[in-house]
């Protein structure tokens, strides 16, 4: 979920209920339990989820499979009604919204409406986006929406630098998009959303790293994370992503030039437990490491979520992630939990 400021968890505290409380201690403690015991129990339903919006984006960046349009699975774009249905299921339990997962969330044209019946089921709602259509009255919207927080990916302080990975961005229509946010914020005197630069930290711009602080103070944003890249070829890469500064990096350079993941994996993993990810057609996807969503534990237009969140192919799967992550493909290359520290 990142990292949260003291307004950002009061918040998010703001949207416990008992019920949501009594949802959460079960889900921890089973989550527990099957850790000990290495044989998966689940007692309640998912604390958070990602929902995609669309798999659209306007850009190619070199190791997103939007960016590069290479997925195996439909493109298109998350319907309303199926979105409110969904959200129906789950919102008396679920506490957080990551309305995000492949794609440009703007893209899609009912984007803010559905941001706007997920705050009022009072669920803490959250995005990610390039910010290209960031314009007047979007950002506007956004506000009127009642997100929560909104996550602006910048990855380069200068053009030059910005588009070696925003392959095809434009990064003053990013800060135009930013400064839009910032300004509506203000003018309709709103606490949400919380607004944050992620920068990805990558060879071509980790020189960059304290001149995106600078920039986002003048901007005017509240906060700015750094993020470690996730490279899907590590073992093979001729380092153009990679950086060399070893704590921008989740790989070690080895003596030979090649790299290694530095993570332990363990076998366990909390997302199994309390984050699950539905695509913008209904399937049902471990996490957010399954971006092509191969691993698919269901379809919500064949079940409800709840008799998928707890049928055999989630079982199955869980209990091979506590027996063996290393052998699971999309854990192989995943920190549980993509590292960001904030500034």
């Amino acid at each position: 979920m990142g990292r949260f400021h003291l307004n950002d968890s009061i918040n998010l505290l703001s949207k416990l209920t008992p019920r949501r409380a009594l949802n959460a201690g079960k889900v921890l403690s089973s989550y527990y339990i099957s850790k000990w015991f290495k044989k998966p129990v689940q007692w309640g339903f998912p604390i958070s989820i990602s929902f995609e919006p669309t798999t659209s984006c306007n850009l190619r960046c070199p190791e997103c499979p939007s960016g590069l349009r290479a997925f195996t699975r439909p493109t298109g774009m998350l319907q309303k009604d199926f979105f409110t249905d969904t959200i129906d299921q789950l919102s008396k339990e679920l506490m957080y919204l990551v309305f995000y997962f492949q794609g440009e969330p703007y893209l899609n044209p009912q984007f803010l409406d559905m941001v706007k019946y997920a705050s009022g089921k009072n669920i803490y709602t959250a995005t990610s986006t390039n910010a290209h259509y960031l314009n007047d009255d979007n950002a506007r919207k956004t506000i009127e929406s009642g997100l929560d927080r909104l996550i602006i990916s910048i990855d380069g302080t200068t053009q030059d630098v910005y588009q070696q990975y925003r392959v095809g961005g434009k990064l003053e229509k990013v800060l135009e998009g930013a400064r839009n946010v910032v300004k509506w914020k203000k003018e309709l005197n709103s606490k949400t959303p919380m607004i944050i630069f992620q920068f990805l930290v990558v060879k071509p711009n980790e020189h960059q790293v304290e001149d995106v602080k600078a920039l986002a103070r003048k901007t005017g944003v509240d906060d700015v994370w750094f993020k470690t890249a996730q490279v899907y070829d590590y073992q093979n890469d001729p380092n153009d992503l990679i950086p060399s500064t070893a704590k921008f990096s989740r790989y070690r350079k080895n003596e030979d030039g090649t790299h290694t993941y530095k993570g332990k994996l363990s076998n366990h993993c909390w997302r199994l437990w309390h984050d699950p990810v539905i695509t913008w057609d209904g399937m049902v996807s471990p996490c957010c490491f399954d971006k092509d969503a191969q691993h698919k534990m269901g379809s919500l237009k064949e079940k409800s979520f709840k008799e998928i969140w707890k049928n055999g192919e989630y079982t199955r799967f869980r209990t091979q992630l506590l027996k063996g992550r290393k052998n699971i493909d999309i854990c192989a290359n995943c920190s549980e939990g993509t590292k960001v520290w904030s500034n």
